[in-house]
């Protein structure tokens, strides 16, 4: 068994890369803590890397497995690191700008510092959130972890190191050998149509589907999410999120419900009550680059893990954001019978008519969970309370 390679430092202080506010907030789902805490392990190409803070001022990183052919240290695999880590863009040069640009973004950021945007592959980033649509991040994760066990590489040499077995992330042509019936099978749901239907379409691609993915990096923003929506399963929500953390197009703003939140209260109060349809989108994403710029992806990015519910504590209680109030159910009024009235017996179809049922509808791309069916009050009050995971509605 080949022995990691030596701890090499990244160069950057914490105010540049937080691990903790930037590997498990739901812009990838490859990484893992490690057993003591001290880091995260997951997969960059075709290496099994393991990454530390030290304290305020670097990360230090080593590659503790590679592939058959994969040198594991060296000039080659830091340029792939600090690829991965967008090391080129001066977060810290953003932040003082942005930190002028909104009051509240200023007060936030000594809270969540370092919360810096990925450069991950597009493939993994695209069929990762093609998975994540009506998901969370648990999920999204173990539908990630199959996709890689199942038609990827296995990574030999990272179990004395890490827990658990690791995976390259499958190419275009390594996914051609999955179907809709195995991928339902392992768990997918009618996300298994979007993974095969998306693999069809990339197969089709001058070049290949994996470089023709590359090349939208080329390409203006509104070019490539004309591009990417025309894939099965990729909605506007999906495209930006692509663009963001994998093609280098740093104004792209992911709306969901939680950025949605954002805006409504702190940025375009005048989209209250509106839909959230495309051309809605479409002013929450303009309303984040008019007060922060080309770079407003990187700075919603800190707005929106300040939202998470495992960094609102991390913050003043002047600066956390009061939890929803429930909506109150109306009680429905029960008619009386008239004197003598006999009582119809219901009919099977009345029945079907009047059942309540919170299976979510399939979609074509992202949306909003069905409200789960409601459960007898007697049942309710005996069934244990499930501890909430805080990024269980992550992508709502």
């Amino acid at each position: 068994m080949v022995a990691p390679a030596a701890w090499r430092p990244l160069g950057v202080p914490r105010r540049e890369l937080c691990l903790r506010h930037t590997m498990p907030v739901g812009q990838t789902f490859r990484w893992r803590e490690t057993a003591s805490g001290a880091g995260y392990v997951g997969v960059i190409g075709g290496h099994v890397v393991e990454v530390q803070q030290l304290g305020e001022a670097d990360t230090q990183y080593r590659v503790v497995a590679s592939l058959e052919g994969h040198a594991a240290d060296g000039p080659s695999v830091d340029r792939l690191v600090h690829d991965y880590f967008n090391l080129g863009t001066d977060l810290a040069a953003l932040v003082e700008h942005w930190k002028g640009q909104d009051g509240r973004f200023k007060a936030l950021v000594p809270h969540i510092p370092g919360a810096r945007m990925l450069r991950q592959d597009p493939v993994e980033c695209l069929f990762s959130f093609v998975c994540s649509s009506n998901n969370h991040i648990s999920r999204i994760h173990g539908m990630v972890e199959r996709l890689c066990s199942r038609y990827g590489r296995r990574i030999a040499g990272a179990e004395a190191a890490a827990a658990g077995d690791f995976y390259s992330f499958p190419t275009v042509g390594q996914l051609g050998a999955a179907t809709e019936e195995a991928l339902r099978a392992d768990g997918f749901g009618y996300r298994a149509k979007f993974i095969t239907g998306c693999v069809d379409a990339l197969s089709q691609k001058p070049g290949g589907g994996d470089e023709w993915l590359k090349g939208l990096r080329e390409v203006d923003y509104k070019e490539a999410v004309q591009a990417l929506v025309e894939l099965p399963g990729v909605g506007p929500k999906v495209a930006a999120c692509v663009c963001l953390f994998s093609l280098d197009k740093h104004q792209a703003i992911p709306v969901d419900t939680h950025v949605w939140d954002l805006a409504t209260n702190y940025y375009k109060p005048e989209l209250k009550g509106k839909t959230l349809t495309p051309r809605v989108m479409g002013e929450v994403e303009q309303a984040f680059i008019d007060r922060f710029g080309p770079y407003a992806g990187w700075a919603h990015n800190t707005l929106f893990v300040s939202e998470l519910a495992s960094c609102q504590e991390l913050l003043p209680v002047e600066l956390r954001t009061p939890p929803k109030a429930k909506a109150k159910r109306k009680k429905r009024e029960v008619k009386a019978e008239p004197k003598g009235a006999a009582k119809k017996e219901a009919t099977p179809k009345a029945k079907k008519k009047i059942r309540v049922t919170g299976k979510p509808a399939a979609r074509k791309e992202e949306g909003v969970k069905a409200e789960p069916a409601a459960r007898p009050a007697a049942k309710a009050a005996t069934q244990p309370k499930k501890k909430r995971d805080p990024f269980e509605d992550l992508w709502d």
